[in-house]
């Protein structure tokens, strides 16, 4: 599969798996708008404890995804935009295996601060794995993205929540503004 298509797989199996679950999710939310700082996020998807209280809507995440086809994708410059409390990048077995070098020596960490220093170092990873395969199984073997029909998203790296350095609103208008919506 090519990296167009990929990337579009990945945004698929992101939305059967993450984006049915409550919550709000918008595509594609620019940050710092109209600065020289202007970042975009893929994806930025807020997660209230409930929606009838305005303790609620104060005590939400934010959770950004960063979808990312091959390790050309990861290095491009373009992503790893983290603003949430929580972050990942979405990828495939193939792209996780490549990154774990960098991952451990701190080379990605290092590469998200260089191209956006205000990206936050708290995210996780999560990978696209054929409906009942195992992620170990899987790690030894990956699958072709073509040969299988049925995939899902797991989770290989948990994401620590860390702290989220703009305001509910800002991250809210941000939301708006690309145009959010309810899932």
């Amino acid at each position: 599969m090519n990296r167009p298509d990929t990337t579009a797989f990945l945004d698929g199996i992101l939305h059967k798996t993450e984006f049915s679950r409550g919550g709000y999710t918008a595509k594609e939310v620019t940050i710092d708008a109209m600065t020289v700082k202007k970042r975009r996020v893929d994806y930025l998807r807020f997660v209230p404890p409930g929606a009838v209280h305005l303790s609620d809507i104060e005590k939400g995440i934010f959770i950004c995804y960063e979808i990312k086809s091959c390790m050309q994708d990861v290095y491009s410059g373009n992503g790893l935009n983290f603003y949430g409390e929580k972050n990942y990048i979405v990828t495939t077995m193939e792209t996780y295996k490549k990154l774990q070098p960098d991952i451990r020596s701190g080379k990605l960490d290092h590469h998200v601060k260089e191209t956006n220093p205000d990206s936050s170092l708290y995210y996780g990873i999560k990978v696209a794995i054929p409906k009942g395969r195992g992620k170990y199984e899987e790690y030894e073997q990956p699958t072709k993205l073509e040969d299988a029909e049925e995939w899902t998203l797991h989770t290989l790296v948990e994401c620590r929540p860390g702290p989220r350095k703009r305001s509910l609103a800002e991250m809210l208008f941000c939301m708006l503004r690309s145009g959010g919506q309810e899932e």
